[in-house]
């Protein structure tokens, strides 16, 4: 199952990077929503070999994600790589100079179930795919927003 969003956002493509790289900040914003995240690595800027150790709850059951920083080719590419029990992802980013002020943001994950009930799973995710797609859309329209409105409060 494949899910991708497109958003151009008014800054930079160097500065849209940085702004992708402050896992610092994701990790944060993750343990105010409840969820436990643990750096396995010792490194504090952001490189390719990163690595997670991420629990939380999900349909009342306990869940851990190891995530992986495979890509890092500044500034056009990230990739992360990510497992947890029955279903292996991959989330995407992929950024485009449109102008010297103007960036497009292209995010796809793709989810790979590999056992029967994460199968199920990710089917009944196929069945709510359209409210699936269209709140993945509206969340990454907020986050380009969000973005923006950093560049600009920088400058």
């Amino acid at each position: 199952m494949q899910i991708s969003g497109t958003e151009d956002i008014a800054a930079p493509i160097s500065d849209v990077f940085d702004m992708l790289s402050e896992f610092d900040s994701f990790e944060r914003n993750a343990i105010r929503r409840g969820i436990d995240v643990r750096r396995l690595n010792d490194h504090s800027r952001a490189m390719r070999g990163l690595e997670w150790q991420a629990a939380f709850q999900l349909r009342g059951k306990p869940r851990n994600l190891h995530l992986v920083l495979c890509r890092y080719d500044r500034p056009h590419l990230m990739q992360v790589d990510s497992s947890t029990k029955g279903i292996e992802s991959t989330m995407l980013v992929e950024l485009l100079p449109l102008s010297p002020r103007r960036t497009r943001l292209h995010l796809k994950l793709k989810l790979r179930p590999n056992t029967l009930p994460a199968r199920l799973f990710v089917q009944s995710l196929k069945l709510a795919q359209r409210n699936l797609n269209r709140r993945f859309k509206k969340r990454l329209g907020e986050f380009a927003r969000d973005m923006e409105n950093r560049q600009t409060a920088v400058r």
